[in-house]
């Protein structure tokens, strides 16, 4: 099984469900997949179908139709050895508040079946920043320490994919940016990571690649590189030395001025900040300093979301 390129391979997979009379379709012929190695990000607004999907990966939900492989494995035809390959962090706090973190991690290692000796508790706890807790019981844990200690229940039978729900949600930016810090590590390792976040910073700081769903179906993929050159535009905010009228040369460039700051903005596919400046000079218009803005990933997500949405 070690020759798969895909860690996770799903192809048109569906998935309804029933609530009284009515007929949700949480998963739309739904494809995707995830190179082995990678970081993939998995985004799109709430009940867009995200966490369905991680929970037909986990077992927890069964799909109606489509075919899902886990490290090359079918996951119909052996659901045990697939799930052994995973190791998925929920996004609700659900921890036994009578047991340490320690009792935690070891009590998973055991279920998992893996031997005493090749176990990796304190290795996993001090690379979560949880090593003065480990004896404390979970309930006096912080909420960002809890999202951790999910993290390394996920880790303790060293599996091949790590699939992170939310990881970060409801911890604060130090604690955010040391667990990004650990995704990034355990990623050097060999290990393909697949996330949910609502956070699109944090997509935009850890994906090699993104899906973004919405309303049960994909409506974009590609690497982050890929989708960030969906956004062409770019701006530009030139400090004046002077005040100045503005050239009607500069129309096209939507021009704003405010407080000596000419601001503008221009499709990089087509034309390029030189022109600009070559303008700026044919005006004898003087200029001490230029700050440039490029698109990030929440522009790409809205443009594509809404988009889909009016399709709807």
């Amino acid at each position: 099984m070690s020759d798969y390129k895909y860690s996770i391979e799903a192809k048109n997979v569906n998935k309804i469900f029933y609530k009284k009379s009515l007929k949700v379709n949480a998963l739309i012929d739904f494809s995707v997949k995830i190179k082995k190695g990678t970081i993939h990000g998995l985004l799109g607004p709430n009940g867009a179908g995200k966490s369905t999907f991680i929970n037909i990966l986990g077992g927890l939900v069964k799909k109606n139709s489509g075919e899902v492989n886990i490290c090359g494995i079918n996951i119909d035809k052996n659901i045990k050895l697939s799930k052994f390959k995973i190791g998925i962090v929920p996004q609700e706090l659900n921890i036994d508040p009578f047991f340490s973190p320690a009792e935690l991690l070891e009590l998973q290692a055991g279920l998992y079946g893996v031997p005493k000796r090749k176990r990796n508790t304190d290795e996993i706890l001090e690379n979560l920043k949880l090593t003065d807790q480990r004896n404390a019981y979970a309930r006096t844990l912080s909420g960002g320490m809890r999202r951790r200690l999910l993290i390394g229940k996920a880790l303790v039978h060293d599996p091949e994919i790590i699939i992170l729900d939310e990881p970060t949600a409801g911890v604060d930016i130090d604690i955010r940016t040391s667990v990004w810090n650990y995704i990034k590590k355990i990623s050097k390792q060999g290990k393909t990571i697949c996330l949910t976040t609502h956070y699109l910073e944090e997509a935009e700081n850890l994906c090699d690649n993104i899906t973004i769903i919405n309303y049960g179906k994909k409506i974009i993929e590609g690497s982050k590189q890929d989708l960030l050159n969906i956004i062409s535009t770019k701006s530009v905010a030139f400090v004046l030395n002077n005040k100045v009228d503005i050239p009607k040369s500069l129309n096209e460039f939507k021009p704003e001025i405010n407080d000596r700051i000419l601001k503008l903005s221009y499709d990089k596919n087509i034309t390029n900040i030189k022109r600009i400046i070559d303008i700026l000079n044919e005006n004898k218009i003087e200029f001490k300093e230029i700050n440039t803005f490029e698109s990030d990933l929440e522009d790409v997500f809205i443009k594509v979301v809404n988009k889909n949405d009016s399709k709807v």
